[in-house]
């Protein structure tokens, strides 16, 4: 099976050893993006922001892959306080619409750079 390994200009660096993306038979795998600010590589103050800028940097990913945020099929979501959970859904509002994709969110102890959120997402390339 081809594959295309997926690097975007306007999402942060990789903090470790994977790809921002990888794209085979028309499915976009992206690796899960926490909230670094791309030009600073530091997370944002409030947790709406980090939450927003996870967003932000998993659709960048996306259209470095040609796809959109319309596309994803299924996310899974990582947060460090169950508490978090209703903002996450209003931040998340403001990025996809409906019919909603398929959905985790799973409870963690801790995420890379101390981050508090990350996303990840699969989507189908359109046609």
């Amino acid at each position: 099976m081809d594959r295309k390994i997926i690097h975007a200009e306007k999402a942060p660096a990789a903090v470790g050893l994977y790809s921002h993306a990888v794209v085979a038979g028309g499915t976009v795998y992206c690796s899960g993006q926490i909230g670094l600010v791309p030009e600073t590589g530091t997370l944002p103050g409030a947790f709406e922001a980090e939450v927003r800028q996870s967003f932000t940097n998993l659709r960048n990913v996306l259209a470095a892959s040609g796809a959109e945020m319309k596309d994803v099929v299924k996310f899974t979501l990582f947060i460090t306080e169950l508490a978090d959970f209703a903002k996450v859904n209003e931040v998340m509002g403001e990025f996809v619409d409906a019919p909603y994709p398929a959905r985790s969110c799973v409870v963690v102890k801790a995420l890379p750079k101390n981050a508090r959120f990350e996303a990840e997402a699969i989507a189908v390339l359109p046609r």
